[in-house]
């Protein structure tokens, strides 16, 4: 059985007004019935999964188990970091938590705040990893690319470790956000996916190949999770100690430097939300390309995004527009532009 980890740290700053410090994007319905955490794991229905895991930041606590009660989901799952480390860190809390009793359950890492709308590829996709991890593999998924997306890194895949047209790759090697020219050249020669920061491995292996490549991050996690107060809901983790824990991803301290990394291919309609416009470009459209969410209205007007969740907001002959709406702040900027967001709440 696999066992969910759920990273449902960050603050979404980039999708500012809805998106806040408090209550970041993770934890907002903006696509569906539910919130994007909740959809992550009501994604994996149908899989012989164990409860799941989520790793969030401390001030969170409460609005996570609130939404995993909804779901029938809370049983002392939820481990609270007191400052965000990255990735390795976060993940290598899971593992010793994981094995704390002996077990070694194949840890499926996920981010909370990604859209995946074929969750039939996706489960395929799953499936094939589950084979690779078995064998002692660290297996990453890479996002067949459509386009040459400039804002993500690239995973180049090597040789294929078997005949299968479902086969994982060795990784050639992880590149960090291209330019555009570069972008093209990966999305010609058919090698490269982009990197989806999801994975899936024994909870026991990454541990060996973090104590290999940064085993300071280990030591630290260790105390860390010894030291940690278990309550019915939450594990705590001790601020004094982790606060001493380097900061870094996943792919530096391991993947990048270990032997048994590989690459399972993932075409399942994915989007990990990082902006205004990729949520347009995922959500239903009307036939003049609008999405329209909450108290909003338009005419004569094309391909905008208008989210209100306070008051009616009306567009009149614009076209390419994100009109955000909330109680304490309105957005209005062109589409094209939505990576300016962050201006303007530094």
């Amino acid at each position: 059985m696999l066992l969910p980890v759920i990273m449902a740290g960050g603050t979404g700053s980039r999708l500012w007004p809805m998106s806040r410090e408090l209550y970041p994007k993770q934890f907002l319905r903006l696509f569906g019935q539910n919130s994007m955490l909740q959809e992550t794991i009501t994604r994996l229905s149908g899989l012989e999964i164990h409860e799941p895991m989520v790793i969030c930041n401390e001030e969170h606590r409460f609005l996570v188990a609130e939404q995993l009660r909804q779901l029938n989901k809370l049983s002392n799952n939820i481990i609270l970091e007191p400052v965000g480390r990255n990735t390795a860190p976060a993940i290598a809390l899971a593992a010793l938590q994981a094995t704390r009793y002996g077990d070694d359950p194949l840890m499926l890492v996920l981010a909370a705040d990604h859209i995946i709308n074929n969750q039939s590829a996706f489960h395929d996709a799953i499936r094939v990893a589950e084979q690779y991890a078995d064998e002692g593999h660290l297996v990453t998924f890479g996002i067949v690319p459509n386009a040459p997306e400039t804002g993500y890194g690239y995973i180049q895949r090597g040789v294929a470790l078997t005949d299968s047209a479902h086969s994982a790759y060795q990784v050639a090697r992880f590149v960090e956000k291209p330019d555009r020219e570069r972008a093209e050249a990966y999305l010609a020669s058919g090698e490269y996916y982009w990197n989806s920061g999801m994975f899936m491995f024994r909870a026991k292996k990454y541990l060996i190949e973090l104590a290999k490549y940064r085993p300071d991050i280990l030591e630290t996690c260790q105390a860390a999770v010894n030291a940690a107060d278990n309550g019915s809901d939450f594990i705590n983790i001790p601020h004094d100690i982790f606060c001493e824990c380097p900061d870094e991803s996943v792919d530096y301290a391991v993947m990048e430097k270990t032997a048994d990394a590989v690459v399972v291919g993932l075409d399942a309609d994915w989007s990990d939300v990082g902006s205004w416009s990729a949520l347009w470009e995922v959500s239903p459209k009307d036939e003049q390309g609008n999405v329209l969410s909450g108290d909003a209205w338009v005419h004569n007007s094309e391909n905008c995004y208008i989210n209100s969740d306070e008051k009616l907001v009306a567009a009149i002959g614009v076209e390419n527009l994100v009109i955000v709406s909330t109680k304490d702040a309105v957005l209005v900027m062109n589409r094209e532009r939505s990576q300016d967001v962050k201006k303007a709440v530094e």
